[in-house]
C-alpha cells in the first residue's frame, strides 16, 4: 500500500494485536498492506515491545494504537473488530475464547495451542461465532502460497490419480542462543514441543490438506544438538492416511546451515515437488490411462511447473524479509479479510487447526510411549494424561519409572 496514512472510516476493520514480539510484529507489516484494516491497540505484558511497535507504526504515517497490558483491558477501552492472538503457543486458545465471548473475529498465529485439553471448547466456539457472522481462523499461510495452490487444485481434480505416499521435511538449524533468548523457548508448556511443533506445524498442515485425514502415527525424537531444552530439535515419523496413502515426517532444527523445506506428494498419474516454498516440480499425466504418459517420471516425465505457476501472474512476491513484507501472511489476510466482509468462514478453519495440533500431539505421544498412536484416540482424550518427552520409552520398559509407567498402560 501506499505510505499515506490510514484516514479512519466507517467500514474500516479495526484491528487488536496480542504479543508485540517478531510474529506480532509480522502480523503488524501483513496489515500495513490492507488501507481497510487499522491497528487501533497493542497488547503485551511487556510494555516495552508493545510501545515499541506503536511507535513504529506511528512513524511509518499511521494512527498510534493504544497500548495495554492484557486483552481485557484492550476490549474494555478500545474499539476492536478483530484480535491478532501472536502470544507464546501455550495462551492461544485461552485467549482466542477470551476474544470470541466479546463477540470479536479472531485471528490465531501457528498452532492453534500446545494441547488439545479444550480443542472441544475452542470448536464449539468457533462454531458459535460462525453462526453469528464471526470468523475464528488459524494462521496457515502456506495453504495460499502459489506452489500449494497448484498442488491442491490438481489433487482436487484428480490429475495426480491416486495419491499414494509424500515425503515432508524440515531440515533448518537453530542456534543454542535461540533457544536460550527466551525462558519459554523449548519447553513443553509454552512452546509445546520442538522441530515438529515450532518449525514443523505449517509443513504438517499442507501436508493434511494434500493427503486427508490421517489415521495412525508412529514416531521417533531426540535432542542431539542442543542443550538445556525439554523438547526435541530431531523428530521422524510415518503417517498412515485414511485413503492409504503413506507419508514419511521429518523435522530437525540440527541440520547445520540450514536446508531447506521440502514437500513431495506422489501419485499413480502425476508427482509434485514444492521447495522451500517453491514449485520445484510438476507433472500430471492428465491420461486415463497412466501407461499413456511417460514412465520415466521425475527424468524423463517434464517438468510442468512453470505452466501451472503461470495460472498466478499477480502473486509472485518474495518475502525475503517477513518483518517488512511477509508474503505468505498477506496472502492469508487476504482471504480473512474477505471473510470477515463476506460473513462467511474464513479458508483456514479451528478444525482444520486441531486436526494439525492432534497429529503433532500423536507423534509425541507415539515417541514417548515407543508404539503407533491412532489420531482419533488422541483426539477423544485417550492419551490426556501422557505427559511426553523428548527420547522415547525407556530402554527397559520393565523397571518402574514413577508416573511414565502409568503412561504406557494408558
Amino acid at each position: 500500500m501506499s505510505e499515506a496514512s490510514k484516514a479512519p472510516g466507517a467500514s474500516e476493520i479495526r484491528a487488536a494485536i496480542v504479543g508485540c514480539g517478531v510474529i506480532g510484529r509480522t502480523h503488524s507489516a501483513a496489515i500495513r498492506e490492507f488501507p481497510e484494516v487499522a491497528i487501533t491497540a497493542l497488547v503485551d505484558v511487556v510494555a516495552e515491545a508493545s510501545e515499541a511497535l506503536a511507535a513504529k507504526i506511528e512513524a511509518q504515517g499511521d494512527p498510534r494504537p493504544a497500548v495495554f497490558p492484557t486483552l481485557a483491558a484492550a476490549l474494555a477501552a478500545a474499539p476492536v473488530d478483530v484480535v491478532i492472538i501472536a502470544t507464546p503457543s501455550g495462551l492461544h486458545i485461552q485467549q482466542a475464547l477470551e476474544a470470541l465471548d466479546a463477540g470479536k473475529h479472531v485471528v490465531i498465529e501457528k498452532p492453534l495451542d500446545v494441547d488439545l485439553g479444550k480443542a472441544d471448547e475452542i470448536l464449539a466456539a468457533a462454531k458459535a461465532a460462525e453462526a453469528k457472522g464471526l470468523v475464528a481462523t488459524v494462521i496457515s499461510q502456506h495453504r495460499f502460497d502459489p506452489a500449494s495452490r497448484v498442488v491442491d487444485e490438481a489433487r482436487r481434480a484428480g490429475r495426480f490419480g491416486t495419491l499414494t505416499s509424500a515425503v515432508a521435511s524440515v531440515s533448518w538449524w537453530r542456534s543454542q542462543g535461540y533457544y536460550d533468548s527466551g525462558a519459554w523457548r523449548g519447553t513443553w508448556a509454552m512452546d509445546g514441543g520442538g522441530a515438529i511443533m515450532n518449525q514443523g506445524v505449517h509443513t504438517v498442515d499442507l501436508l493434511l490438506w494434500f493427503l486427508g485425514r490421517p489415521l495412525e502415527i508412529s514416531a521417533k525424537t531426540a535432542l542431539l544438538a542442543h542443550e538445556g531444552v525439554e523438547v526435541e530439535d530431531t523428530a521422524v515419523a510415518t503417517v498412515t492416511f485414511e485413503s492409504g496413502a503413506l507419508a514419511v515426517l521429518h523435522a530437525t532444527t540440527a541440520a547445520y546451515p540450514g536446508l531447506t523445506v521440502r514437500l513431495q506428494v506422489m501419485g499413480s498419474k502425476g508427482s509434485a515437488v514444492i521447495d522451500n516454498d517453491d514449485l520445484a516440480y510438476f507433472h500430471a499425466s492428465d491420461a486415463a490411462d497412466p501407461s499413456e504418459s511417460s514412465a520415466m517420471g521425475i527424468l524423463g516425465g517434464g517438468n510442468q511447473a512453470a505452466v501451472e505457476l503461470a495460472k498466478y501472474p499477480d502473486d509472485t512476491v518474495e518475502a525475503l524479509d517477513p518483518t517488512v513484507y511477509p508474503a505468505g501472511h498477506v496472502r492469508q489476510y487476504r482471504d480473512i479479510i474477505a471473510a470477515i466482509r463476506e460473513g462467511r468462514p474464513a479458508g483456514v478453519t479451528v478444525r482444520d487447526a486441531v486436526t494439525a495440533l492432534a497429529t503433532v500431539r500423536a507423534l509425541y505421544v507415539s515417541a514417548t510411549l515407543g508404539q503407533p498412536v491412532l489420531i482419533a484416540d488422541v483426539i477423544a482424550g485417550k492419551y490426556n494424561n501422557v505427559e511426553v518427552r523428548t527420547g522415547g520409552a525407556p530402554s527397559h520398559p520393565e523397571a518402574p519409572t514413577g508416573s511414565h509407567r502409568e503412561e504406557v498402560s494408558a
